[in-house]
C-alpha cells in the first residue's frame, strides 16, 4: 500500500505543518514516508504545498504527478490540483476559500467550510487540521489517534499550548466529513 497526498494553499495556512504531522505519525507507526515541501519565495501569503507519501514498502521517489488524495485550502490550489488527482481519488476542499465547486465527477470530494469551522473552534489557523481530519475520515491511511500522538510528541515547544486545539480541530473535521458523506445520495 502506497498513498500519495498533496496539501496545498497559501503560505501561513499551516500547509507544511499539516504535512509534517502526517509524516511524523506515519514514521511513528513504522511506515515508510517522504515529506517534500515547496513554497514560494514570499512564504507567508505566497503559494505553498507539500507532498507526503506513506507506504508499507520502500518509496522509490518523493515526486508525485497524480496523487491519490489532495487537500486544497484555496482557489489557486483547487485549480491546480483538481486535474492532477488520479481518477477515483479523494479531494478535500476548504469550501470557505475555494470560490467554486469541484468540476470532476470521477473523484470523491469532501468540501467543508474549514475556515469557519476553525474559527468556531477558536482559531482560524486550525483549518489545516480540520481538513486533515476530514482526509483521514475518508482515507484511513493513519488513525486519528496516531496523528494525535504525533501532535503530542512532535509539536515544537513554542506551540505546545496549541496541541489540544489542534486535536479538537482534527476530530471535528473527521466528524464533519462523516456527516457530509451520510447525506450524499448513494
Amino acid at each position: 500500500m502506497q498513498v500519495e497526498i498533496v496539501i496545498a494553499g497559501f503560505g501561513g495556512q499551516g500547509i507544511l505543518f499539516a504535512g509534517q504531522v502526517l509524516a511524523y505519525a506515519a514514521m511513528d507507526a513504522g511506515k515508510e514516508v517522504t515529506w517534500f515541501p515547496s513554497y514560494g519565495p514570499e512564504m507567508r501569503g505566497g503559494t505553498a504545498h507539500c507532498t507526503v507519501i506513506i507506504s508499507d514498502e520502500e518509496i522509490g521517489s518523493p515526486l508525485v504527478q497524480h496523487p491519490r488524495a489532495a487537500i486544497v485550502m484555496n482557489r489557486p490550489s483547487l485549480d491546480k490540483y483538481e486535474p492532477l488527482v488520479r481518477p477515483g481519488g479523494l479531494l478535500v476542499v476548504n469550501a470557505s476559500m475555494a470560490g467554486r465547486a469541484v468540476e470532476r465527477t470521477d473523484l470523491e470530494v469532501v468540501a467543508l467550510p474549514a475556515s469557519e469551522m476553525a474559527e468556531a473552534l477558536g482559531d482560524r489557523r486550525l483549518a489545516n487540521m480540520v481538513l486533515v481530519g476530514a482526509l483521514l475520515a475518508r482515507l484511513p491511511v493513519l488513525t486519528l489517534d496516531q496523528v494525535e500522538q504525533a501532535l503530542r510528541e512532535h509539536m515544537p515547544g513554542r506551540h505546545r499550548h496549541l496541541i489540544e486545539q489542534n486535536i479538537r480541530a482534527l476530530r471535528e473535521g473527521a466528524r464533519a466529513a462523516q456527516e457530509a458523506l451520510a447525506v450524499l445520495p448513494r
